[in-house]
């Protein structure tokens, strides 16, 4: 307990961005969709997107129905470590799968993605208690190494060349140094068992009813919870639990299609203007490996530090209003280099943001104290538009049909913006609260 109390509470940032860091792997996935649709593997375009589908889906469920209950009993550090190895061992089962596609399904998409789902919560739930007084900051700078993440395990495989700059002169990454898919795939197992059990070291909660010294809790306003602490349940009774929900849905549905789709669309955008396909490789590349990913993981630090101003409501408006615009906007623009940059920065931007204002919008309607149960409940909204997102994306894209892809999504992350407008801190009034009320005076009137 004297260790907790005076550990500095930093360094489970920092261990929590480097656990992220691994987890945000699966944001690398289209660095492989091209090399799928080659020899020997000979996936069609859409069939390359269930992995990363069945990874999102599986992520979501793990972190819903067991990593919050578990990490709450066991603490983060045991559950974030088992993640770390879950993750690793999928990804080295998909590299000794070779061209086996179920193989590469079960290792990435099924147990890479419930690795990620029980170490991802970890980090939140710890850094909510760790930070009362930061919500919005915290949380984006932890989850930012997610997005960072994906930046570096897309340009291991195709070398550091941002646009005219070239950070490593004669390398081409992995792939241009002749490793395969699988061997990659065994790379990265090892290398994420290796940094996640490290970062897991300094995942422990401060004790209980520990505050930042000289803080003191505020009972209204940005931030505070006003006495609220609700479990899932009565989570799930309250209407803004639903319009948080689907915010999320639509949010994470589009982001996560440009995602697994950034690569197919622009080699086919630039095709059709004329860009030479050698080219045009290398500018998907920069617009996904470093415009979207590195804007990806910005937004997230961003848009926490500005809800923390602004309130999580304000934010959220925000944020998907200026994703729905930019996501039918891609659509006209994606076959120039510049759009394509422009484009893919923004949507990456905006959809960092959800991992930032999502966690600490649950943490200020439902309370910190249930928030590492609470919110993976609300994350299964990412798990839906995993589903939606990159499967529109897919099917639209064999049908050589991208605009049906943009423009739904676009219209879909409007309307999120419009429900957002009636979202209000819960009250005393509403049946969740009186519940909780009547229970903890229950409980009085049994003691006396």
């Amino acid at each position: 307990m004297s260790q907790q109390k005076i550990m500095n509470r930093w360094l489970v940032v920092v261990g929590g961005i480097l656990i992220q860091l691994c987890l945000g792997a699966i944001y690398a996935w289209s660095a492989f969709t091209k090399k799928l649709t080659e020899e020997p593997f000979d996936l069609a375009t859409d069939k390359t997107q269930w992995p990363f589908s069945v990874g999102l889906v599986s992520f979501a469920v793990v972190m819903a129905l067991f990593a919050g209950k578990w990490q709450k009993k066991a603490g983060p550090r045991t559950v974030a470590l088992t993640g770390g190895i879950i993750l690793g061992l999928g990804y080295l089962l998909a590299g000794f799968a070779g061209t086996n596609f179920w193989g590469i399904l079960i290792g990435i998409g099924l147990l890479g993605g419930a690795g990620i789902g029980l170490a991802y919560v970890c980090p939140i739930a710890a850094l909510a208690k760790w930070f009362p007084d930061k919500k919005g900051l915290i949380m984006g700078l932890a989850v930012a190494g997610f997005g960072f993440g994906a930046l570096i395990w897309v340009k291991l495989t195709q070398g550091f060349q941002f646009g005219p700059v070239d950070l490593t002169p004669g390398w081409t990454g992995l792939f241009g140094a002749g490793w395969d898919v699988s061997a990659v795939f065994k790379l990265y197992g090892i290398l994420f068992v290796v940094l996640v059990s490290l970062g897991s070291l300094v995942m422990i909660n401060p004790p209980d009813g520990w505050l930042p010294a000289g803080w003191t809790p505020p009972t209204t306003g940005k931030g505070s919870e006003g006495g609220v602490n609700l479990t899932p349940a009565e989570m799930g009774r309250t209407r803004q639990f639903w319009i948080l929900f689907l915010n999320f849905t639509f949010g994470a549905s589009a982001g996560l299609m440009v995602i697994g789709i950034v690569k197919l669309f622009g080699m086919d955008a630039l095709a059709k203007a004329g860009v030479d396909e050698s080219k045009a490789s290398i500018m998907t590349g920069t617009a996904m490996g470093l415009f979207y990913a590195l804007f990806n993981g910005v937004g997230r630090i961003i848009w926490g530090a500005m809800s923390d101003r602004l309130g999580r409501r304000s934010s959220i408006i925000c944020m998907n209003s200026i994703q729905g615009v930019m996501m039918i906007l891609f659509f006209f623009i994606g076959g120039n280099e510049w759009g394509l940059y422009i484009g893919a920065a923004i949507i990456g931007f905006n959809f960092g943001g959800n991992f930032a204002l999502f966690p600490a919008a649950t943490a200020d309607l439902f309370g910190n104290k249930n928030v590492g149960e609470n919110y993976p409940w609300v994350f299964m909204a990412y798990g839906v538009g995993g589903i939606a997102g990159p499967m529109l994306g897919g099917i639209m894209g064999s049908a050589q049909a991208w605009k049906w892809a943009f423009i739904p999504a676009g219209i879909a992350c409007l309307v999120a913006g419009a429900i957002a407008t009636t979202l209000r801190p819960i009250g005393v009034s509403e049946p969740a609260v009186q519940a909780e009320i009547e229970g903890e005076l229950d409980g009085t009137f049994k003691k006396h």
